[in-house]
């Protein structure tokens, strides 16, 4: 009974930490952003009130609208608290590890992006087509990329299991220092800036029609209906800087379940995430959004990359 209660009690902290965290990681973000503009910028909690106010809106929705566009939200919502589930942030092994590993995460991943690429074309609007068609080509080159990037970190585990690979990475830090290893995190690093339609490769504060990719999906999306994809897509961010900082280097992950080492944990994964996110922003900074035919060209990169990583795990051994 006790570990039972112990499950309900963790799952819900990592779930709530995922959740809470969200917004606050896209503020430092667009705060880091704006510092490098050399303007004052909103503050870090800006997008906590952003969430406030898009939930007190009314929702307008097409008259050509099926039942699939008032269901998406949620379905993508839903599907990024589960891999928030399972996807070690604070402790290892996640309470849930057995429902799913990486290939589950993966995919649930896609599911999101499956749906919101159907939204966009359920309302006729020829924005919508255009991102759904920019969104796919994307998807493309990024899926396999992810998967060998994280397949040469379970290589290395002997496991897909997300929680066996951080364990197993812990308890041998020398491994962080492997070539293979440092190539698969920067071709996943790659991968994230463009899952999460980060500069160069989509810019999330515009609507131009030659720049939008993921905006275009849901630009009829308003009231609460935006703020779950919005918040869903920040969680998704938390959620792949949590693999880039956790499966890469696992350093302060907590290895039991007792209060200090959660505590330990959490303050680990925020010092982490926070310096990924930090990284982000100066590569937005630094980077121009780049022409729709030269992104593939980009992603291709993370494709390399990746796929280096393997060959040279192979090579040289663990």
């Amino acid at each position: 009974m006790n570990n039972v209660f112990g499950v309900i009690v963790i799952s819900s902290f990592q779930l709530l930490l995922v959740l809470a965290s969200a917004p606050l990681i896209s503020g430092i973000i667009k705060k880091t952003k704006a510092r490098f503009q050399r303007r004052r910028g909103a503050s870090v909690v800006q997008p906590y009130f952003d969430l406030a106010k898009l939930l007190r809106k009314e929702v307008v929705v097409s008259p050509v609208a099926s039942w699939l566009f008032r269901i998406t939200p949620y379905l993508v919502f839903a599907s990024t608290l589960v891999i928030a589930l399972l996807v070690p942030t604070v402790v290892t092994p996640v309470p849930l590890h057995w429902i799913g590993d990486i290939i589950t995460v993966i995919y649930l991943f896609a599911l999101g992006r499956f749906f919101v690429a159907l939204v966009g074309l359920d309302t006729g609007s020829a924005f919508g087509g255009l991102g759904s068609s920019r969104e796919m080509s994307v998807a493309s080159i990024i899926e396999p990329a992810m998967m060998l990037a994280i397949f040469t970190a379970a290589v290395t585990a002997g496991s897909t299991n997300l929680s066996i690979i951080v364990a197993r990475l812990s308890s041998t830090p020398v491994a962080m220092l492997n070539p293979a290893h440092l190539l698969a995190f920067s071709g996943l690093f790659i991968v994230t800036i463009a899952e999460t339609g980060r500069v160069p490769v989509d810019n999330p504060a515009t609507h131009l029609e030659l720049t939008m990719i993921h905006e275009a999906m849901i630009l009829e999306y308003s009231g609460r209906y935006l703020a779950l994809i919005e918040w869903a897509s920040q969680m998704k961010l938390v959620v792949f800087l949590a693999l880039l900082s956790n499966m890469f280097f696992p350093v302060g992950i907590a290895t039991t379940w007792s209060p200090w080492a959660l505590l330990v944990g959490s303050a680990a994964f925020f010092c982490k995430i926070i310096v990924l996110a930090v990284i982000v922003a100066v590569v937005e900074s630094t980077n121009a959004k780049l022409r729709l035919f030269r992104v593939p060209e980009f992603l291709m990169v993370a494709f390399i990359l990746s796929f280096l990583a393997l060959i040279l795990f192979f090579i040289i051994g663990a």
